[in-house]
């Protein structure tokens, strides 16, 4: 039985939709307010010195920032209250 021929045939639409091309929906002011005094504080350069020596430069794939990290936890406590 033969496989057929590419002529004729439908091209197939694009896999992949680019990040930039989609919907963002608005912040919301509570995490938008910790972002900004987390940033004013220098949560994210002060817990990566805390962090620096458990963190080793080549071995296995790149982890989360240690202030990404740290963020997300706070964010899912802030969630079980």
């Amino acid at each position: 039985m033969a496989m057929g021929t590419r002529r004729g045939r439908q091209r197939q639409e694009e896999l992949w939709v680019a990040t930039a091309s989609l919907a963002r929906p608005a912040s919301h002011p509570f995490y938008e307010r910790l972002n900004g005094l987390l940033d004013e504080c220098g949560f994210d350069e002060f817990v990566e010195n805390i962090c620096r020596s458990f963190y080793v430069e080549r071995i296995g794939r790149p982890s989360l920032p240690p202030g990404m990290y740290f963020r997300l936890l706070m964010v899912g406590f802030r969630g079980h209250r």
